[in-house]
C-alpha cells in the first residue's frame, strides 16, 4: 500500500554528496556530506487481517465480480486502519507492470496516453480517493446528529406512508421510500432497521439546512480526514445556497452529495465509540536504521461529535438492523453486532446502476472492530440490493472476530457457532498452498499443472487426473469431472424474507452538486487534536 509523500521522504534517506571547489588561495577544497539511511515504518495494518479481507474479496470477484470493490477494517477506538483493500493490486517493487491486468498483446497495443490511464487506474485507491453517493449507511450518522442537536428525541416516532411531497400544488416533487406502501408508525430503532427514507426525510426537515450542513462538517464530510495516504478525495457537499428542501430531504438518506470511504467509516467510528472522532492513520512508529524508535504516532483525538449516551442509543438501533432489519444477512453467529446497509442509485437516475454497501461493528456494547464494504456496480441483473456487501462482510467477520480473540458474547458455552456463508463462495475461496494463477487465468500448482479449487489435478476440460496424469475413472469406466471448478450455478437468490426492501429507483432524486476542482492532489492536511492521555481517556 502506497503511503503519502511526506512519509515516503522518511523512508528514502539522503544520498551522500561530495563538493570540490577552489579556495581564495587557489587550493582545491573538498566537502563531503555523508549519506544517511532512511527510516522504517511500523504500520497498524495487521497481516492476518489483511489476508482475511483479501481472501473474501477475491472470492467475491471470482464468483460474482463488480466494477470495483473496497473494504476498510478500522479500530473504532483509535482510528488505526487494520486492513484496506481498495481496488486492483500491484507489486510496489514493480509499479509499472500491468501484466496482472492486461495481456502482453494488450499492453503492446497501448499508446502513451492509454498506458498512463491504465497505470493511474491500477494505482488508484478506491477507499481513499474515489467519491460516490453513500446511500443509507449515513442514516445512523444523521440521526445521531439530530439527537445531539435536540431536534429529535429517543421517544419520537415517525409515520411512513411511502413518500414525501415537496413544492406547491401543481408543481410537486415526490420522493419515494423503498417501501412504497409505507412502513407505518416507527420508532427510531425501526427507522434504522427498516432503512426508512420517509422518516429520514422528516428528520432532515426538523434539522433544517444550516443544522444539517453543520452536522456534515462536524463529521468531516466534505473535508479530508488527513489519513497518511496520498490523493485523498474530499467529496462534494451542498451549501446554504444550493441545498433546498428536496436536496435536504435526499441528503438525509445519503443521496445528492458525495463522500469517500474513509470519511464514512471514520465518521461511523465516532458514532459507535462514544462520540470520539480520531484521525485515521496507518503509521504507528518511525524507526531509524538501528531499529530505535524515532517517533511514535499515538491516536489523535480531534473532537467529540456526540454524547456517549447517544452513541449507545445508535448502537442499539444498528443492532436492531442486524437482528430484524435490512442487515440480517450480515449476522455472525455467537456475536452481538450492529450494522447499516446502503443502496445508492447512481446518477443519472434510472440507469439500473447502484453502489451497494454495508458498515458494521462488533460487539455491540464495546465495539472492537468496524468494517465497511462498498461494491460499485456488482455484476448481477438487479444491482439494487445491499445483500452482496453483507455477504462479504459476514464472511470476513466470521473469520476475523475469532482471529482477533474477540469473545462470542452471544454464545452460552463460550464457543463460536458456525456461521453459514453465502453459497456462491463455494469453489471460489482459494486456500491452497503453493498455487498460483497462470497467464491464461488458470489455477495451477507449483509444477504448472492445472488444478481445481480443491487442489485436484485436472485436464483442460475439468476432468480429474491422477498424479501421473492418467484419468480418474468411475465404476462405469467414465471420466470423472471436477465438482469444484466454477462454483455453484447462478440460480441462488436467497431465502424468502431474507432481506427487506431498501431501494427503489427514483428519477426525482437530484444528483450531487457539480465541482470542477481536482480532488487528486497530495494530502498535506495537518490536524490538531488531543492524544487519549491528554483527553483523560487512557
Amino acid at each position: 500500500m502506497e503511503l503519502r509523500a511526506t512519509t515516503i521522504a522518511a523512508l528514502t534517506g539522503i544520498d551522500g554528496r561530495q563538493y570540490g571547489y577552489f579556495s581564495d588561495d587557489s587550493n582545491v577544497e573538498q566537502t563531503i556530506i555523508e549519506a544517511s539511511d532512511g527510516n522504517s515504518l511500523e504500520l497498524s495494518l495487521d497481516l492476518g487481517t489483511q489476508q482475511i479481507v483479501e481472501k473474501w474479496v477475491n472470492a467475491f470477484k471470482e464468483s460474482t465480480g463488480a466494477k470495483n470493490i473496497g473494504v476498510i477494517v478500522e479500530d473504532p477506538s483509535s482510528g488505526e486502519i487494520l486492513a484496506m483493500d481498495g481496488g486492483d493490486r500491484y507489486d510496489l517493487n514493480d509499479p509499472r507492470n500491468l501484466s496482472s491486468l492486461y495481456s502482453a498483446d494488450e499492453i503492446a497495443a497501448m499508446n502513451d496516453s492509454e498506458t498512463m490511464d491504465a497505470l493511474s487506474a491500477m494505482w488508484n485507491n478506491f477507499c481513499v480517493t474515489d467519491i460516490y453517493e453513500p446511500g443509507s449507511v449515513v442514516k445512523p450518522i444523521v440521526m445521531a446528529a439530530a439527537l445531539e442537536q435536540g431536534k429529535i428525541s429517543t421517544s419520537d416516532t415517525f409515520y411512513c406512508d411511502g413518500y414525501q411531497n415537496f413544492g406547491v400544488p401543481g408543481n410537486m416533487t415526490t420522493i419515494k421510500c423503498a417501501n412504497i406502501y409505507g412502513h407505518g408508525m416507527e420508532t427510531l430503532a425501526e427507522v434504522i432497521a427498516n432503512s426508512c427514507n420517509d422518516a429520514m426525510m422528516q428528520i432532515g426537515a426538523k434539522m433544517g439546512v444550516e443544522n444539517f450542513l453543520k452536522a456534515q462538517s462536524t463529521f468531516n464530510f466534505g473535508s479530508r480526514t488527513g489519513i497518511d495516504l496520498p490523493n485523498e478525495g474530499y467529496g462534494i457537499m451542498h451549501t446554504v445556497d444550493t441545498m433546498h428542501e428536496t436536496e435536504l430531504a435526499c441528503s438525509a438518506f445519503g443521496q445528492g452529495f458525495s463522500c469517500t470511504m474513509i470519511q464514512e467509516i471514520n465518521a461511523m467510528c465516532s458514532v459507535i465509540n462514544g462520540g470520539y472522532y480520531y484521525q485515521p492513520h496507518l503509521v504507528t512508529k518511525v524507526k531509524d536504521a538501528s531499529g530505535a524508535t524515532v517517533k511514535t504516532i499515538s491516536p489523535l483525538l480531534q473532537k467529540q461529535t456526540i454524547s456517549s449516551s447517544i452513541s449507545a442509543d445508535i448502537r442499539s438501533y444498528m443492532q436492531a438492523s442486524v437482528e430484524q432489519g435490512t442487515s440480517m444477512t450480515s449476522k455472525v453467529q455467537g456475536y452481538s453486532s450492529g450494522g447499516k446497509t446502503g443502496t445508492a442509485e447512481k446518477f443519472p437516475r434510472g440507469n439500473g446502476k447502484y453502489v451497494v454497501s454495508f458498515i458494521g461493528f462488533a460487539p455491540v456494547d464495546d465495539p472492537q472492530v468496524l468494517i465497511y464494504v462498498v461494491i460499485d456496480e456488482p455484476n448481477v441483473e438487479d444491482q439494487a440490493s445491499s445483500i452482496y456487501p453483507q455477504y462479504v462482510a459476514q464472511a470476513i467477520l466470521s473469520e476475523l472476530l475469532p482471529y482477533m480473540n474477540i469473545q462470542p458474547d452471544q454464545s452460552t458455552d463460550g464457543t463460536v457457532p458456525e456461521t453459514e456463508l453465502w453459497e456462491k463462495f463455494n469453489g471460489h475461496v482459494n486456500t491452497i498452498s503453493d498455487s498460483q494463477i497462470d497467464e491464461n487465468g488458470n489455477l495451477v500448482d507449483e509444477e504448472g499443472n492445472l488444478i481445481d479449487w480443491d487442489g485436484n489435478r485436472i485436464d483442460e476440460n475439468g476432468y480429474l487426473l491422477n498424479s501421473d496424469g492418467s484419468y480418474q475413472i468411475n465404476a462405469n469406466g467414465e471420466y470423472i469431472k471436477s465438482a469444484n471448478l466454477d462454483g455453484i450455478s447462478d440460480s441462488y437468490t436467497g431465502s424468502a424474507g431474507e432481506t427487506l426492501p431498501e431501494a427503489v429507483s427514483d428519477t426525482n432524486v437530484p444528483g450531487p452538486p457539480e465541482d470542477n476542482t481536482d480532488p487528486i492532489e497530495d494530502n498535506n492536511m495537518e490536524s490538531e487534536g488531543l492524544t487519549n492521555e491528554e483527553a483523560g481517556l487512557d
